[in-house]
């Protein structure tokens, strides 16, 4: 498997829902006037390269724990059912600490290199090429610095009901995902 355009749209689209930084703004705007100033490069390059790294050293972690990556991607794709339904239906099932430094921690880790995201990286593997993934992950990384960077801008933009419109639709697309992450793994467990 090489370069494929189709492919590094569907992951960076699958990525964006999954970090979900359009989401994230108010949360991003009260870290802002928390803590001030964001490391919005810092945040995001330390991202990057901990999906990276994770995309490389996520599989070998499983092998040593004697997991494949099937079983991997249908847990990978219950993860992301569950975040697409907190989306759509705007309720929390997963709860954090709340932060009080607005540097490495919480940004990059775990807002926008979560658990959510890790999980879909290493689904992703099963099915896309790597270099597909890697791609996409930086494309994302430079939206979510923009983001980051512009926050504020945005959310005067968007609003609250933009915010949750945009936020409702990638839960969707998110679950649609899930749905066809889980068919095409589910099979090799009963092979």
């Amino acid at each position: 498997m090489a370069f494929d355009w189709k492919e590094i749209f569907t992951v960076s689209m699958v990525l964006f829902a999954v970090i979900d930084i359009m989401g994230s703004i108010p949360i991003i705007v009260d870290l802002r006037s928390k803590v001030g100033h964001i490391q919005s490069e810092k945040a995001s390059i330390v991202a990057m390269v901990i999906m990276i790294a994770f995309l490389f050293v996520g599989e070998e972690i499983l092998k040593l724990i004697g997991i494949d990556t099937s079983s991997f991607a249908v847990a990978g794709s219950f993860v992301l059912f569950f975040l697409a339904l907190e989306m759509i239906l705007g309720i929390r099932l997963y709860k954090d600490d709340d932060p009080n430094t607005a540097s490495i921690v919480p940004i990059a880790f775990p807002l926008i290199a979560g658990a959510g995201t890790m999980t879909t990286i290493l689904s992703l593997k099963a099915e896309f090429a790597t270099i597909n993934i890697i791609i996409a992950i930086i494309v994302n990384v430079i939206v979510v610095y923009t983001v980051l960077k512009s926050s504020a801008r945005i959310e005067k933009a968007l609003g609250a009901n933009g915010l949750g419109v945009i936020r409702k639709v990638f839960g969707v697309i998110l679950l649609a995902i899930a749905v066809k992450l889980f068919a095409a793994n589910v099979k090799q467990l009963f092979i």
